[in-house]
């Protein structure tokens, strides 16, 4: 169950958009410089003493949230002509969310100014009581670095922290000032303090907002390891990184996700390793789990919410929810290691009304549709091995 004491998600790093690339050149100023120049150059430990009370915990990741035109009218037949209400649409996970220590969102989209226009696909603009709706839910933090993350400007970018701010929802990936992208914060669980690191691959072209390089989060490898070791120099004991990536529609992860992923995964600094856990997020459609070098990757969770009603893109209202239980090490203290990996299976049930179900959960499995559901989403969860490797299907919230 939650625990108390909760404090920010890490906000670190910065680039300037370049696409898919990995590597990213670098730009003058504070917001430009790595990780470990912005934290006085410390280096970064491989663990220390071990926290008095130390003691094991959850974490869940759920895939992209991306309100859809149909599910902001959703939220605003749920509210009654008061607004927009989206606490019915996620209820059905909410157990899920509110069960563990620590819930991490991928808040895909920004918000749109009070009152609208709320957008879709290209440009998406959400009403800003998603916000309130998530903080229901449960979540402690959302990772915003996405390819929309600036569909509605900085403004937008401002916006949608301003009120994840509000309701107390800790954030990474986009920053409304340098100091905000060069900070780290932090979520408490178990004892453990835990970094959130976020990139994305780009911004669907559009240019970071002038003057503001630091505004957004693009993936670089060197970069994400900087920041990793930078947030452990700064006392992290676990680090989780979100990332944006892959090829939409795609269930196997292509080859920059794979290589970018083994990368990710062997660094390390005296023998441990720099990054604890990856959620992926951008594919719309579940894609597989797999331990790479000793370390849990979630390729691709799928959207948690979104509606897509063409046949050949039903498959991106499904998605699995990663539970991991992590557990201080015996071996080296300051350090905990997950020893459990779980998923659940999840379905945007269009309805009508328009719903967020688990399809692996006890009690879920009479209709057929939901059942077929969980046989797809474990397919593609398990189709690189994991099942061997120890990932079992949850059904218990």
């Amino acid at each position: 169950m939650k625990t108390s004491g909760k404090a920010a998600i890490a906000v670190v790093g910065a680039a300037v958009v370049v696409g898919a690339a990995f590597v990213v050149p670098r730009i003058g100023g504070d917001g430009g410089a790595p990780a470990t120049q912005r934290l006085g150059g410390a280096r970064a430990t491989p663990g220390g003493v071990a926290p008095a009370g130390a003691r094991p915990f959850t974490l869940v990741g759920t895939g992209d949230i991306i309100p859809y035109p149909s599910i902001i009218q959703r939220a605003a037949d749920d509210a009654g002509g008061k607004g927009h209400d989206f606490r019915k649409i996620l209820a059905g996970v909410k157990p899920i969310v509110a069960g563990a220590d620590v819930a991490l969102c991928h808040h895909e989209i920004p918000y749109g100014r009070p009152g609208g226009p709320y957008t879709g696909y290209p440009t998406f603009k959400a009403p800003h009581q998603l916000a309130d709706a998530l903080k229901d839910a449960g979540y402690d933090g959302c990772s915003t670095a996405s390819n929309h993350t600036l569909d509605a400007g900085y403004e937008g970018l401002a916006r949608t922290l301003e009120n994840l701010d509000r309701v107390g929802i800790k954030h990474a990936g986009s920053a409304r000032s340098p100091e905000e992208a060069r900070t780290p914060g932090w979520v408490t669980a178990g004892g453990a303090k835990i970094a959130q690191l976020s990139y994305t691959y780009g911004t669907n072209g559009i240019p970071l907002p002038a003057g503001k390089p630091w505004a957004v989060n693009v993936t670089d490898k060197d970069r994400i390891l900087a920041d990793a070791r930078a947030a452990r120099a700064a006392g992290a004991h676990v680090v989780v990184l979100s990332i944006h990536w892959g090829t939409e529609w795609q269930t196997a992860p292509d080859a920059q996700q794979r290589e970018l992923a083994q990368a990710l995964t062997a660094a390390r600094t005296d023998g441990l390793p720099d990054i604890d856990l990856i959620l992926g997020t951008h594919n719309h459609v579940p894609q597989p789990y797999e331990k790479i070098n000793g370390t849990w990757v979630v390729f691709g969770m799928g959207d948690q919410v979104a509606s897509f009603v063409p046949a050949d893109k039903k498959r991106g209202n499904t998605s699995s929810v990663p539970r991991f239980t992590l557990n201080p090490s015996a071996s080296h203290p300051g350090r905990w290691e997950v020893v459990k990996a779980e998923y659940f299976t999840q379905y945007s049930d269009m309805g009508p009304p328009f719903r967020v179900v688990c399809t692996s959960c006890e009690g879920t499995g009479g209709r057929a549709d939901h059942r077929a559901v969980d046989r797809q989403v474990t397919e593609a969860v398990m189709s690189r091995g994991a099942g061997a490797q120890g990932l079992t299907r949850a059904t218990r919230p």
